[in-house]
């Protein structure tokens, strides 16, 4: 059976490594993406209070803001007490108690390093993974010699993953 040599032998090792490095990012990534999933659900969580100290008789108009909360469901409103859905806000003393649900500690790293912004120092390794899942599948268009059937094959897989998700986003 004749083997297509490949163009560039650099590029297999370049590939090799690179793919190999990847390889535990990948599944990190992975398990974090499939945990976001499900982040509208209370899927692997459990309930947590905590305690904010704001200050004392913010209005419910502000409150939502204050505590860095969407859209407060079910507010009302006594003297001294404002209620809602997972939650209360004491006027007299600026205490708020919430109840949250939350992942795992390590999930919760996890999906906050799949997340992250421009603003969180882990937005710089986003961006080298993002570079090096790029190097790595542009080395595989140099592992075998443009002409060869493993790399003609090779496009049409491409051009398939690359409909399949073209497909996904517009008609799902």
């Amino acid at each position: 059976m004749n083997n297509p040599k490949p163009v560039n032998p650099k590029f297999r090792k370049i590939h090799r490594y690179v793919g190999n490095f990847l390889a535990g990012i990948m599944a990190v990534y992975a398990i974090s993406g499939i945990v976001l999933i499900f982040r509208d659900t209370d899927f692997l969580k459990s309930e947590k209070q905590i305690e904010v100290e704001l200050k004392p008789d913010i209005k419910k108009e502000n409150l939502a803001k204050q505590l860095r909360m969407r859209g407060l469901k079910n507010v009302s409103e006594t003297d001294e007490i404002i209620s809602f859905e997972n939650g209360n806000y004491n006027k007299t003393t600026g205490l708020a108690t919430i109840t949250v649900m939350k992942l795992p500690i390590v999930l919760e790293k996890l999906t906050h390093l799949h997340k992250a912004k421009s603003g969180d120092r882990l937005y710089y390794f986003n961006i080298f993974f993002g570079v090096s899942l790029l190097v790595l599948v542009l080395s595989s268009f140099w592992m075998f010699r443009p002409k060869s059937k493993i790399f003609t094959n090779g496009l049409y897989f491409t051009a398939a993953g690359i409909a399949v998700i073209l497909f996904m986003i517009f008609m799902g």
